[in-house]
Order: structure tokens, then C-alpha cells, then sequence
């Protein structure tokens, strides 16, 4: 076989380097490939000139690239053979002899012996390429955390690596998460397939109407303050009113242009402007739902001397609210006991998870075997996954379909991922607004993922979206929210040097608006 494939390069005008091993690896790709010596060859022509190489020689370092184009021409093949449509191809499985010059007798068809025994996973797939190919994959600190934000504790008593960091990926020791984490996706809308733009301005202003009562409701059931009233009624004495920061124009917030709407049932919905001259300290941002302790003396102007924007948590309310749609992921766990809720591990990625220069996903292999590593209960993607930013895609030089490389690159490397960590590992999908292959508005849906062998183990959530996971709330958004805030927000620090975090009022910000 050796001899067939070296005489139709050099029928070709190929000569090679490193000939012994570059003549092995195009046996392993004709056994594999199912093709034969000439169809080789042709293959190869096509590589030469697309990739437009400067002389004609078979270097053994490009053995990695002309693999993953022969690859890319199988799948392509069986894509078009799942559409019905007879393209011949070098996936088709003629069993007839081809008429040809006979060969020497006792000659076989095609042939492997030990030494030439080589299969798909000896190279990188075309899902991934080899170290000595891209810059990232020569990178030697593998593996090396380069930048912390804080100092944590290391969990005692759990077992998170695996001999030395700097190990490759392939002898990772395979060690399955010892117990599955309960976890509850909190369903909201938009749901996959609906139509937008085609909200009702009723629909909108009924949401911001239960908002605000909700709102209410909760200062009131707290205990600490009275029942909300009318803010736009003149009154000496002090009340307290619920409702939402608006400005009285187009332009930014500032403290001259504040406004307070209050809810249709506490006051019909109407506006009056809010005078925050005797607080000492405060911070707003238009859309923010809030407390406020104050009197109106002339009925035009509520003076302000307390916003509360923080309603403590309360483990038990007396609210009546209407349930939370929510999609329970695991039966067995619908009846769990406090006791039997254990810690949690949890890994978060936020993408995209390539580099700047390539579509080959490396950074999410490597954020795989990463997870192998530290066993997380669940893992916490974020988009963009299919970045419409990258370059790669800015010029159109892919060419497939965006649906087609996330199935291949994304949900088939997460499948094996979960398969090879077994029943315990759990995935969770978050949108982008730059993914290129999913909707572009937001609120955003869930992706669509329709993976029959692990249903329950890959899924999506909305952007933004919360779930709970062994009785921990967590919020997920892959817009920046803190950015947006603060741009539009308005405060006042306190005169007396106390101090004051700004990252930690916007953090303080997201908690305490309720949905």
C-alpha cells in the first residue's frame, strides 16, 4: 500500500519529507478514509492548491491539516447523503472490485498491519487541532491560573485534582462526580419560538404595574414599614409610597429631573416629582423600583427623607404571589429533605470560547478537560458561543451554516463531555446577543437543544434567567448589566467620609429588584 500511494505522488510531482512517517499516517487516512492510493493523492492535490503551498513536497508537519480536510469532506459527504441527495463521494461503500491493472498475486485490497494501526483519535479532529499548529496550542502553561480577583479558600475533604496540573489532557484519570445536584430552571418568557415585536403597549404597562405591587407588597409584609399610599395627595404628615424612578425628559437622570410613577391602584399611575435635597446619601437609576418615607406638602412635590431599595429576603411571606413557572429537571429530587442537600460545585465560563484568529473551539476543549479535572456537579455556559463579532465570521470565510457548527462543535463536544463524565454531571446553556445562530433581542430564549441520550443533563435558559441548584438561587445574564446601570445612574456620596463601594451598590442594585 506504501509503494501505491508513494508512486501516484510521485506520478504527481511530489516528493516527501520525512517519507517513512508521512507514507504511514496516508495508509492510516486510506484505511480510515476508505480510499484508495490515486483518490489519496487527488485529495491532497485539491489541499496544495487551496491552501497554496509553495513547493511540491509532502512535509510530514502537514499531515495534522490535510487530516482535517479530509475529515471536513466526509462530513460534508454524509450531510448530503442525509438530504437524499446521491453526490458521489469518498463515503460511498462500493464493496465491487474497480477494474484495473492486476496487481501482484496474494495482494489484498487494502491492508493494516500492527505497526500502521492508527484510527481518527491518533490526530486532532475537526473539532480541534494539534498543539504545534496555532499559537494557543503551543502555549506551554496549560492549565496555569494567570489572574485571581480574590483569595478563596480550597474546599477540604473534596477531591479536585488529579496529579500534576500541568499533565496532559490524555492521562486525565476519569473519576465521576460522586453524587447528581438537584436543579430547578425557573421558566420565563420569551420562550423559544415566539414572535417579537408584537408586545401590546397593555402588556407592557400590566408588567410594570405588578412591579410595583409586588413591590409594595413586600415592604408591607416585611413588618418595617406601612401600607403604601397615594404619594401625589398633599399631606403634612409622613407616608410611605412605592414606585418607580423615571426622568421628566429625554436626557439623562439627574437630581432636578427625578420623577416617582406610582402604581394605577395607589394612584392611577400619575407622576410627581421627587426632592431628594435631605438625603444624605442615595443612589437611583430610572426603572428602579423603590420605597420611599416622605410627606407632600403642596401635592406637587414628594420630599424625600428615606429610599428603601433593599427589601431583606424573608424565608416565609405571607404574600400570595401567583407560583413561578418552573421546569423541575428531576423527579427524584421533588421531595428532598433539607438534610439531604449537599454543597455544591459549580464551574462558570462566560465565552466566546475561541480565539481570535480560528473557529477551532480550543479554549472550550481545554475548559472541558479543565472540568474533568475539578469534577464539578454543574457546568454554566455563557454565550456567545458562535460569536458574530469574530472575524472568521465578519468575512464570511466559513462554510457552513452557524446551526451546523454549533451542533458540531458545541452541543457534540458537550455530549461527550457529559457522557464521559457520566449521570452526575449537568450542563447549563446561556444565549448571547452576539450569538450568530440564535435570535437577536432580548429578553432572549433558551436554545433549542434536542439531545435524546442526555435530555436532562444539557440544557438552556433564557438571557437572562435564574435556576436553583441543591437550594442555591443563581442568576444568569450575558449582557452587562452593571455597565448599563451605572451609566444611567445618579447618586449622592455621604459628606462625612464614610465609605463608599460603587461596584457593590450596583451588585446591591440587581438583587433588590424583584421580578
Amino acid at each position: 500500500m506504501e509503494e501505491e500511494i508513494k508512486a501516484e505522488f510521485l506520478k504527481s510531482g511530489f516528493t516527501f519529507d520525512e517519507e517513512e512517517e508521512v507514507l504511514k499516517k496516508c495508509v492510516a487516512f486510506c484505511i480510515n478514509c476508505k480510499l484508495s492510493a490515486s483518490d489519496l493523492v487527488s485529495s491532497w492535490e485539491v489541499y496544495y492548491l487551496n491552501r497554496q503551498l509553495d513547493e511540491p513536497v509532502v512535509y510530514n508537519a502537514q499531515m495534522d491539516g490535510f487530516l482535517i480536510y479530509l475529515q471536513d469532506e466526509l462530513r460534508d459527504a454524509a450531510v448530503k447523503e442525509e438530504q437524499q441527495l446521491h453526490v458521489y463521494s469518498m463515503l460511498d461503500d462500493t464493496k465491487d472490485e474497480i477494474l484495473r491493472t492486476p496487481t501482484k498475486s496474494g495482494q489484498s485490497k487494502v491492508e493494516a498491519n500492527d505497526s500502521m494501526h492508527y484510527t481518527f483519535e491518533d490526530y486532532p479532529t475537526s473539532r480541534g487541532r494539534a498543539e504545534t499548529d496555532t499559537p494557543y496550542g503551543r502555549r506551554k502553561n496549560k492549565f496555569v491560573i494567570q489572574q485571581t480577583g480574590c483569595d478563596l479558600p480550597a474546599l477540604e475533604g473534596r477531591r479536585t485534582d488529579h496529579g500534576d496540573d500541568n499533565l496532559e489532557d490524555d492521562i486525565i484519570s476519569r473519576v465521576r462526580p460522586g453524587k447528581r445536584c438537584s436543579l430547578q430552571v425557573h421558566g420565563s418568557k420569551p420562550e423559544p419560538g415566539c414572535r417579537f415585536m408584537y408586545e401590546r403597549i397593555e402588556d407592557r404597562v400590566n408588567h410594570l404595574e405588578n412591579r410595583i405591587l409586588k413591590h409594595a407588597a413586600v415592604c408591607h409584609a416585611s413588618g418595617l414599614y406601612d401600607e403604601p399610599t397615594d404619594a401625589t395627595i398633599a399631606s403634612q404628615k409622613s407616608i410611605m409610597a412605592v414606585g418607580m424612578i423615571c426622568c421628566d425628559g429625554e436626557g439623562r437622570l439627574n437630581e432636578k429631573s427625578t420623577l416617582l410613577q406610582c402604581s394605577a391602584e395607589h394612584s392611577g399611575g400619575q407622576r410627581v416629582r421627587l426632592d431628594l435635597q435631605k438625603l444624605r446619601q442615595f443612589s437611583i437609576f430610572p426603572g428602579q423600583v423603590v420605597g420611599v418615607e416622605g410627606n407632600n406638602p403642596s401635592g406637587h412635590c414628594f420630599v424625600a427623607s428615606k429610599i428603601i431599595d433593599y427589601i431583606p429576603c424573608l424565608k416565609s411571606s405571607s404574600v400570595n404571589f401567583p407560583p413561578a413557572k418552573k421546569q423541575d429537571l428531576d423527579p427524584e429530587f421533588a421531595s428532598t429533605d433539607e438534610e439531604n442537600i449537599s454543597e455544591l460545585s459549580m464551574i462558570i465560563a462566560a465565552g466566546p470560547f475561541t480565539t481570535i484568529d480560528n473557529l477551532y473551539f480550543e479554549p472550550l476543549s481545554d475548559l472541558l478537560a479543565y472540568a474533568r479535572r475539578k469534577l464539578p456537579q454543574l457546568l454554566v455556559l455563557m454565550g456567545p458561543f458562535i460569536d458574530s463579532e469574530h472575524s472568521e465570521i465578519q468575512k464570511c470565510s466559513i462554510h457552513k451554516t452557524f446551526d451546523e457548527i454549533f451542533q458540531l462543535e458545541i452541543l457534540k463536544k458537550l455530549q461527550d463531555y457529559v457522557e464521559y463524565m457520566g449521570s452526575s454531571a449537568r450542563v447549563l446553556l446561556v444565549p448571547s446577543t452576539r450569538d450568530a445562530h440564535h435570535d437577536f433581542v432580548f429578553p432572549q430564549p433558551p436554545f433549542d437543544v434536542q439531545l435524546h441520550d442526555v435530555t436532562h443533563q444539557i440544557l438552556s435558559l433564557t438571557n437572562p434567567g435564574t435556576f436553583n441548584a441543591n437550594e442555591v438561587n443563581v442568576g444568569c445574564c450575558t449582557v452587562d448589566i452593571l455597565k448599563h446601570i451605572s451609566a444611567e445612574m445618579v447618586s449622592r456620596k455621604p459628606a462625612d467620609g464614610l465609605p463608599w463601594d460603587g461596584r457593590s451598590k450596583l451588585a446591591n442594585h440587581i438583587i433588590a429588584q424583584r421580578r
